[in-house]
């Protein structure tokens, strides 16, 4: 088995894309997210992606397989809202042990199975944790900015039972994405680092956060800088932006990253800006094409794709990185 702070001194790593741009693929219905265990589940579940690693395994693993064949170097699992408080939604707060647990046994598995057919080319299952629908720092009310709908601990322990249930299904990383506010980011890597404790274990800890508008912060108002020293006394294997922005926008703040940190940079941007359908029109050629600009500037050591990304954006940016060697010194991981 490979170790991914070695390969990411070697050469570019690439990331999976969308998850939930395949999923929509397959029309499931009601009945299909319901499967045999929920079939009498009390409030309606068709949306809730996450559950279909265990109702509909065999779809999952083939989304999977799609991206390796398509040259991933690592994968997500299908656990973006796998907490207690954003399956709250759902009123599946019960079942989340499971949901990641099963999530990443099936995504290592998939790893596995390509790892044994090319050892030179090991595959990785990072654990996806999404940032939950609330926010730590902001009011939701406007009349009320010193409401919270969810505190530091709360967001704590429901990262933590995430965490745990990664781990036990076997994931190499724990990939904490999509960050719009830093202090929900601190309490998923609070819960982290006490999981490490206690087990004894050290994991790669990938962070991704994302800039939500042209203003070029998080929506909780920090600029990428500022993301950047808010979270640097944490041992992380890399740090960079995901989602909200195409490639094009995303250049200058993983500039501002790579200039500012000795840490690996990972981008998995989306392919563009949604349409007026909420859709993305970027072809894979169109993206590929844009995310040549950070390999020219050497500004990214992990590369993928985030909304409206399929296989074959995956299959462009691999064939693009191809055997790139990083040309930077060597990085210092976490």
């Amino acid at each position: 088995m490979g170790n991914i702070k070695e390969e990411i001194q070697k050469r570019i790593l690439v990331l999976d894309g969308a998850m939930g741009t395949m999923i929509q693929q397959y029309r499931f219905s009601e009945e299909e997210y319901r499967g045999e265990q929920f079939k009498d589940f009390h409030v309606s579940v068709k949306g809730n992606n996450d559950m279909l690693s265990i109702t509909q395994p065999q779809a999952i693993k083939e989304i999977h397989r799609k991206y390796l064949e398509a040259g991933a170097d690592i994968i997500e699992t299908n656990t973006f809202s796998s907490t207690s408080i954003a399956m709250a939604d759902y009123e599946m707060e019960d079942y989340v042990y499971e949901l990641n647990y099963q999530s990443a046994k099936i995504a290592k598995e998939v790893a596995d199975e390509f790892t044994a057919k090319n050892p030179v080319k090991p595959r990785f299952v990072a654990g996806a944790i999404g940032p939950t629908n609330k926010t730590a720092s902001m009011s939701p009310k406007v009349n009320d900015p010193g409401f919270r709908a969810v505190t530091f601990n709360d967001l704590k322990l429901s990262y933590k039972q995430q965490t745990e249930a990664l781990l036990d299904g076997g994931v190499d990383i724990l990939l904490v994405e999509t960050v719009f506010d830093t202090l929900n980011a601190k309490a998923a890597l609070f819960a982290i680092e006490e999981v490490k404790e206690e087990r004894n274990i050290v994991v790669p800890i990938m962070l991704s956060g994302t800039i939500t508008d042209a203003s070029g912060r998080t929506l909780s108002g920090q600029t990428a800088e500022a993301f950047l020293i808010s979270v640097s006394h944490i041992p992380l294997l890399s740090i960079g932006f995901n989602c909200a922005l195409g490639a094009n926008q995303l250049t200058p703040h993983l500039e501002v990253l790579a200039r500012k940190s000795n840490l690996p940079v990972s981008a998995h941007p989306n392919a563009g800006l949604p349409n007026a359908f909420g859709e993305y029109d970027e072809t894979p050629e169109e993206m590929a094409d844009q995310i040549k600009i950070y390999l020219d500037k050497h500004l990214v050591r992990i590369i993928g794709g985030c909304c409206g990304t399929t296989p074959a954006h995956i299959k462009a940016i691999a064939d693009l990185v191809g055997s790139l060697t990083p040309t930077s010194t060597p990085l210092s991981t976490g």
